[in-house]
């Protein structure tokens, strides 16, 4: 669909406290992303912010090294997306090298048990393991009801989440959470694996004072080891990339450049076809959280977890190639899913004038319930609208994934929305772009006439206004290795700290698709001569033979082929100009 080309600009108010580099446009790309000083791009490990803001970051240490001192069992309870499988190893990992010794793990089937800590999942932890401790990561901070009968049942718990929290948290005996009333960490949006990670940076501090490595007779561990996985989830779950995040996500993509990452790590990665000692933080994005993600999706996300805890290069390789298997059967489900949705869409269009339509909300019975928020992405991004996409739970429920464009906020809609109709909405949680929730069989009409009514009185049709920022464009002389590689070097790029786009009008001298599905183009640009690749195209429209220019918005990368490194542009969007 067209998109409104954009220029970034810098904010109004806007004071920088300093000179931030001597590259000129790499200057005017940091502020137009808000950064005024040349300490918010350090990216030193001492500059991450302290633990010690954490809320009930002492109660957390304190508990646990009475766990680990006790010998008593732990047993981890995770999530089935990346972020979940990366904070479970660290949780297991960082536990082992600290010196506990009865650690168990389980990441609920979201087919059997759903979400978070039920009390069907702390029924499950208490007959196969009988914990005095369960630790959540990435879930739990709404769990009232799971935490409420582990109780019960003798056990504690301690949470670790940085989902939003509601009028309620559970009674643990601590919560770590940065988005927790009262919480005063600077930074909001650490993933679940960042705010474990933190959990156990303090727990080696709390046993450093308490002598217990030189008790134990053994090493205090290097926690940087763990960042490899940090990155991964981080990336995974599509945070801001705020100063700690990058600090978080620079350092372990320097130790996978490095070949010091785990093994499940590397074999993904080479599953993928990425190098090494190239990859950027996309590579994480595109080549390992699918691959991880689709054992959550469609199986366990015990096999991703058991990926990232072997250090076995052999099992490690198996594992890998046992998810990407699961990753190729979610591409042809997704496929046939997306085929059948986008029909739907084309037929409303015709008889309800969905296109006046401010969301999108959809629901077949035979839809698989771990695909249905790939769909409902690839709905959003097509349209430029919040899409609630939903698929057949158990006892008459619907299981729905969300989500939204940046000008509405798609868990307070459901939150809304629960106000106004108490019994509608059965659960739900989640984050601005996306969320979750469960409804009766039977409300699936009055559920999205309410979602429509919401959209509706929130959004204006501008806010709904499909537009791509650019950074501006580009002179011939630009267009050269050394500023490609300035660019990646200023990274790690990604959600809140875009990567640097440009845009041109390029004269097309060839263009043609590879693989049936990528454009490949050479442009010129006066006397420049440049390569360009458009992935997924829609084939219907390129290749294009009457068309001469193109408006292009673009990324800058260095391609490397055979030991020879050439400058390329990755387009992001293409029009006729």
């Amino acid at each position: 669909m067209k998109k409104t080309i954009v220029y970034r600009k810098i904010a109004e108010n806007f004071k920088k406290i300093e000179k931030l580099c001597d590259h000129e446009l790499l200057e005017t790309i940091y502020l137009f992303r808000g950064i005024q000083s040349k300490a918010e791009l350090e990216k030193d490990l001492a500059q991450l912010s302290p633990y010690q803001q954490l809320k009930d970051i002492e109660k957390a240490t304190i508990r646990l090294f009475q766990a680990i001192s006790n010998d008593e069992q732990i047993v981890i309870i995770g999530d089935y997306d990346t972020d979940g499988a990366t904070s479970t190893a660290i949780a297991v990992r960082a536990l082992n090298m600290l010196g506990a010794k009865r650690v168990n793990y389980l990441v609920p089937n979201r087919f059997e048990y759903g979400y978070g800590l039920s009390p069907e999942i702390v029924q499950l932890a208490y007959q196969q393991f009988k914990p005095n401790l369960i630790i959540t990561v990435d879930n739990g901070i709404v769990s009232i009801e799971g935490v409420s009968v582990a109780k019960q049942l003798g056990i504690e718990v301690i949470i670790t989440d940085h989902h939003l929290a509601g009028e309620k948290t559970p009674e643990a005996c601590a919560i770590i959470n940065p988005n927790q009333p009262g919480d005063n960490f600077a930074s909001k949006c650490l993933a679940g694996c960042g705010v474990i990670f933190y959990v156990m940076l303090a727990l080696r501090a709390t046993l450093r004072e308490k002598n217990w490595f030189a008790e134990q007779n053994i090493p205090e561990p290097n926690m940087a080891n763990l960042l490899d996985l940090v990155a991964l989830g981080t990336v995974a779950d599509v945070v801001p990339l705020d100063k700690t995040n990058r600090i978080l996500v620079h350092y372990g993509l320097q130790r996978i450049r490095q070949q010091k990452c785990i093994p499940g790590i590397k074999v993904l990665l080479e599953i993928g076809k990425r190098k090494l000692p190239q990859i950027v933080a996309t590579d994480l994005a595109y080549a390992v959280a699918p691959r991880l993600n689709a054992a959550g999706r469609l199986e366990d996300m015990s096999l991703g977890v058991a990926c990232l805890l072997s250090d076995n290069e052999v099992q490690a390789s198996k594992l890998a190639f046992e998810l990407d298997k699961l990753n190729n059967e979610r591409r042809i489900i997704e496929a046939t899913m997306k085929t059948q949705a986008f029909n739907e869409l084309d037929r409303l269009h015709l008889h309800e004038q969905q296109g006046h339509l401010k969301a999108i909300c959809l629901y077949d019975s035979n839809w698989h319930q771990g695909v249905i928020g790939i769909l409902a992405s690839r709905i959003k991004d097509f349209y430029h609208k919040p899409a609630v996409i939903f698929a057949k739970g158990d006892k008459g429920e619907l299981k729905g994934s969300a989500r939204s464009v940046a000008s509405f906020h798609i868990r307070d809609a459901f939150e809304r929305i629960a106000m106004h109709h108490p019994s509608l909405i059965k659960k739900f949680g989640g984050h601005a772009m996306a969320a979750g929730l469960t409804i009766a069989e039977d409300q699936f009409k009055i559920f999205k006439e309410a979602l429509l009514r919401d959209v509706e009185e929130e959004l204006t049709k501008e806010d709904l206004e499909d537009q791509i920022l650019c950074d501006g464009e580009l002179q011939s002389k630009d267009f050269t290795l050394n500023f490609a590689q300035a660019i990646r070097e200023a990274g790690p790029w990604g959600q809140g700290f875009p990567e640097p786009t440009f845009v041109n009008r390029f004269k097309i001298i060839e263009q043609r698709l590879i693989a049936d599905k990528h454009l490949k183009l050479m442009l010129a640009l006066n006397d420049k001569i440049l390569n360009g690749v458009f992935f997924n195209v829609d084939s219907n429209i390129w290749p294009n033979a009457r068309c001469e220019y193109v408006a292009a918005v673009y990324r800058l990368d260095v391609n490397e082929y055979q030991g020879r490194q050439n400058l390329q542009l990755m387009i992001d969007y293409l029009e006729p100009a």
